[in-house]
C-alpha cells in the first residue's frame, strides 16, 4: 500500500502532465491558427494580384487594339494619298491647256456678252477643280516642316486679310486675341494653310453671319492656336469624324480642308482637336509642341 507521499507525488505528476498537454495543444490550435492566417492573407494577395494582372491585361489589349486600328489607318491614308496625289497631278496637266484656251476664247468673244457669260461659268468650274486638286496636293504633301521663328499674329493677320471680302459679304466680325511679337517655330506655309482651312471651315458654317474669335497662348506645352465660331457648334457625329478624309456636311467641297489640317498638325509633331463651346459655336485647336520649338531652337 502506496504511502500518502508516494500518493501526493503521483498526483504532482499527473497534474504537471496533464497542464503540459494542455499546453501543447493550445500551441498546436495557436500554431496552425496563424498558418490558416497567413494562407487567407496570401489568397487575398493572390487574388488581388490576379485582378491587377487581369486589368492590366485588358489594357495593354485594349491599348493594342488601338495601336493597330491607327496604323491601319495610317496605311490606308498613305494608299490613299499615293493615289490621289497622281490624281492630282494629271488633272492639274490637263487644266493648263484648258486655262489657256479660256483665255484665248475671251480675248476672241470679249464684245460678245453672252459668249462671255458662258466662258465665266466655264471658268468658275475650271477654278472649282483647280481648288479641289490643290486640296489634294496639299493632302498628300509628304516633306517635314521647314522650321522658322514666325510672329504667330502676323500669319493670322495675313491670312484674314485675305478673307476680308468673304468676311465683309457674310456679316462676320472677327476678334483677334493674339499676342502681338510672340514667336514661334514652325514651318510658315504650312500653318497658314491650316489657319486659312480652319477660318474657312468656321467662315462656311456661319452663312447668316457671326463672329470668328481666334486666339493664342505660348505654354508649357506649346503654341495653342484656337479658331472658335458663333455657329450652332458640332453634332456628335461630325465632331467624331471631323478630320477623317472626304468627311464633309456641305453639299459642296472634298472633304479634306480639316483632314489637311490634321496632317499639318501630326508632321509637326502636334496635334488639332474639335469641340463645343458652352456659349455656342464650335472650337478647333491647334497644338504645336514645345519640344519642337527647342528643337528648332
Amino acid at each position: 500500500m502506496d504511502s500518502p507521499a508516494t500518493v501526493t507525488e503521483d498526483q504532482t505528476t499527473m497534474t504537471k502532465h496533464t497542464q503540459s498537454s494542455g499546453a501543447m495543444s493550445l500551441d498546436r490550435q495557436s500554431d496552425l491558427q496563424t498558418v490558416l492566417e497567413a494562407w487567407h492573407g496570401a489568397t487575398l494577395r493572390l487574388e488581388q494580384t490576379h485582378e491587377a494582372l487581369r486589368g492590366e491585361v485588358c489594357r495593354l489589349t485594349d491599348e493594342l487594339k488601338a495601336k493597330n486600328r491607327e496604323l491601319a489607318r495610317k496605311n490606308r491614308l498613305a494608299d490613299l494619298g499615293q493615289m490621289a496625289s497622281r490624281i492630282a497631278h494629271e488633272i492639274r496637266n490637263s487644266l493648263v491647256p484648258v486655262t489657256l484656251y479660256l483665255s484665248l476664247l475671251r480675248r476672241r468673244f470679249a464684245e460678245d456678252q453672252a459668249s462671255m457669260e458662258l466662258l465665266d461659268k466655264v471658268g468658275a468650274g475650271v477654278t472649282a477643280v483647280d481648288s479641289t486638286v490643290n486640296d489634294l496636293l496639299h493632302f498628300t504633301v509628304d516633306r517635314d516642316p521647314q522650321l522658322q521663328w514666325v510672329d504667330v499674329r502676323n500669319v493670322v493677320e495675313d491670312v484674314l486679310s485675305s478673307l476680308a471680302p468673304q468676311l465683309v459679304s457674310q456679316d462676320i466680325f472677327a476678334t483677334i486675341d493674339v499676342p502681338r511679337a510672340m514667336d514661334a517655330s514652325f514651318d510658315p506655309d504650312m500653318i497658314r494653310r491650316a489657319v486659312l482651312n480652319l477660318l474657312l471651315n468656321a467662315v462656311d458654317a456661319m452663312p447668316q453671319g457671326g463672329e470668328l474669335v481666334i486666339t493664342s497662348y505660348l505654354g508649357p506645352h506649346g503654341l495653342e492656336l484656337e479658331i472658335a465660331d458663333t455657329d450652332v457648334g458640332l453634332t456628335d457625329d461630325a465632331r467624331h469624324h471631323a478630320f477623317e478624309p472626304f468627311f464633309t456636311t456641305k453639299s459642296s467641297g472634298t472633304g479634306l480642308g480639316l483632314a489637311i489640317v490634321q496632317r499639318i498638325a501630326e508632321v509637326h509633331g502636334g496635334s488639332v482637336t474639335a469641340r463645343n463651346c458652352p456659349e455656342g459655336g464650335a472650337a478647333f485647336t491647334l497644338l504645336i509642341p514645345q519640344h519642337v520649338r527647342e528643337a528648332a531652337a
